[in-house]
């Protein structure tokens, strides 16, 4: 506080008003004479002897009580269930929190947590003896916030050992409002999950409320493309529980640990008749390699804890925020292998991974749904420090033909990279869609247009590359030239066609190849069409007719690459003025 007074104080009077004020206020005092800018005395509170200032005194005994209150909390549910998580490869959910948000210190970046009484009224009520073997402390769902690998984020966490991580009333307001937070701020939230589903026997008061347990879904559509979701599932999620993995961006699920499904086995035989375990049902290998739900499988809870990291490096923290840059490092081989991975027969196998190798960073390739839609690679990388996401036909599998699952998985990837800003890089070398009556029963028209759609509507920087083959709807969906790419480039592999030279030939001359009896006459002509043909589809023909915009030497791809998406980082397309698309 500052006083002025009158020219004709003397310091005398100055310091004694100081003095009282100061006591008065329990403020700082600062008194000036006439104009003077310099204090004629200060004052500082008096550190009186009292419970306010008295630096000796210790905790009460209500402090010691509501700390022991909080241990009894944190102990979980009760001891017989926890001795379980062992036997079954499990951490109890303290455990693993300190796990994913520790550090090597045992320092946690545990930020805070909410509700952590929630049902204390009757956990304590157990406690104390009324029913000591059915505690619920914190309705066994956690929720808060922490730092993992220096970025804040929003967490919930079931607890297995209390009612087998089911949820009931108090844990389902956590879960709505720790979700309501992160829509707020525009913070990740990481689900870890392990739930047993809806408490069935306490289902009054959160199941089909306004704000009950349907509103985590509901809450989860507003968050998708808003701040990344990301969920770890380390055991039966089963029913209600399994929508928020499948609702997420990103799932992780654990080996021999880790499942989801919309029934029970139990329930299942009740249903159908049909008798069936758990993983068989719903665990990890059945969900990467026929559902595509899970995105990464992981060896156990540490493995897990390392691949989410690695994909956190790829992500912003929300919405119209760039994705963090790593340190540019030069790839793990040479560029200049490139022309030589590639065959040279456009029908010749080869692993386009290898191709990647030579055009991301070292150590930057990070695949997602790799055991699922294996006809395209999905991967985040980092091109001179720059994130991108890589669709990729992979000629290894079925000569890199799109089929039903792997249209539905790039165009459900390129749909996230268009949420996170991620720029995207289509490595095209397809014949194209398949044919035939069994993907027609599997949708191959509905989700190939999915992937058009997707490639139609991302607004992120698109380099696409015709590598080699690049035949039908398959350059549409790889987007090609008609698909705003920033540019369409072409390595001298390259051919672009409505079909391949082998179906084109038998469409359009197999009539007149049928009437030449001589069979080395007949091939000899197979033979001078099929090179016609190829001359006709030549990159060096598209690029005369600007169809492409340019042929680059294999060697100098990922430069060429760093240079445009460089120039086009801050690019902006507009969509058409309207509500949104119906085909996503």
């Amino acid at each position: 506080m500052d006083v002025r007074l009158d020219e004709d104080a003397t310091d005398e009077e100055a310091d004694a008003i100081a003095t009282a004020l100061a006591e008065y206020t329990d403020d700082r005092v600062a008194v000036y004479v006439g104009d003077s800018d310099e204090p004629a005395a200060t004052s500082d509170p008096p550190r009186v002897p009292n419970e306010r200032y008295d630096d000796d005194a210790e905790p009460t005994e209500r402090e010691e009580r509501l700390r022991a209150e909080i241990e009894d909390i944190e102990r979980g549910g009760p001891k017989k269930y926890r001795d379980k998580l062992e036997e079954q490869g499990k951490l109890f959910v303290r455990d693993r929190l300190d796990l994913w948000f520790g550090d090597e210190d045992d320092d946690s970046a545990l930020k805070f947590e909410d509700g952590r009484f929630a049902n204390f009224d009757e956990w304590h009520e157990t406690v104390e003896g009324s029913n000591p073997d059915d505690p619920l402390p914190a309705d066994g769902l956690l929720t808060g916030a922490a730092e993992f690998d220096g970025r804040d984020v929003h967490f919930m966490a079931n607890d297995f050992s209390v009612k087998a991580g089911s949820m009931a009333e108090k844990g389902v307001e956590k879960f709505l409002r720790m979700q309501q937070r992160a829509a707020k701020n525009g913070k990740p939230v990481l689900y870890l999950m392990d739930s047993s589903g809806g408490r069935i026997d306490q289902q009054t008061g959160f199941f089909a409320n306004r704000e009950g347990i349907g509103k985590y879904y509901y809450n989860h559509s507003m968050l998708s493309g808003r701040v990344p979701q990301i969920c770890v599932l380390y055991g039966p999620c089963i029913a209600g529980a399994a929508y928020t993995p499948v609702f997420a961006d990103f799932t992780v699920m654990v080996e021999d640990m880790s499942a989801m499904a919309i029934a029970s086995p139990r329930m299942v035989e009740m249903v159908t008749g049909e008798e069936i375990e758990m993983q068989d049902l719903g665990g990890a290998q059945v969900h990467a390699e026929h559902s595509g739900s899970a995105d990464l499988v992981a060896r156990d809870e540490r493995h897990a804890r390392r691949l989410v990291s690695r994909l956190m490096e790829y992500l912003p923290d929300k919405a119209n925020e760039k994705p963090p840059r790593g340190e540019p490092r030069a790839p793990v081989k040479s560029p200049k292998g490139i022309d030589a991975t590639i065959p040279e027969e456009p029908n010749k196998a080869y692993d386009v991974k290898e191709l990647i190798d030579r055009v991301v960073d070292k150590g930057s390739f990070f695949e997602l749904k790799q055991d699922y839609g294996k006809e395209i690679v999905t991967a985040f990388a980092r091109i001179d420090g720059r994130p991108v996401g890589i669709v990729a036909n992979q000629p290894t599998e079925r000569s890199g033909a799109i089929f039903p699952d792997s249209a539905e998985k790039a165009a459900e990837f390129i749909w996230t990279c268009d949420a996170y800003e991620i720029p995207l890089l289509y490595l095209c070398d397809t014949p194209g869609f398949m044919a035939g009556s069994q993907v027609e029963k599997e949708a191959i028209l509905e989700k190939g247009k999915k992937f058009i759609y997707a490639t139609s509507s991302a607004t992120v920087p698109k380099l696409s590359v015709v590598v080699r083959k690049a035949y039908g709807a398959g350059i549409y969906a790889m987007s090609g030239p008609a698909y705003d790419p920033e540019a369409t480039l072409a390595l001298p592999s390259g051919e672009i066609a409505i079909m391949g030279p082998e179906a084109a030939i038998n469409a359009v001359y197999a009539r007149k190849l049928s009437e030449i009896d001589d069979e080395e006459e007949r091939a000899a002509k197979e033979q001078e069409l099929r090179e016609e043909y190829r001359e006709d589809i030549d990159v060096h023909r598209m690029a005369s007719e600007v169809v492409i915009d340019e042929i680059v030497p294999p060697s100098d791809l990922r430069d060429e690459l760093v240079r445009r998406y460089d120039f086009y980082e801050d690019i902006e397309k507009e969509l058409p003025d309207k509500k949104h698309g119906t085909v996503l």
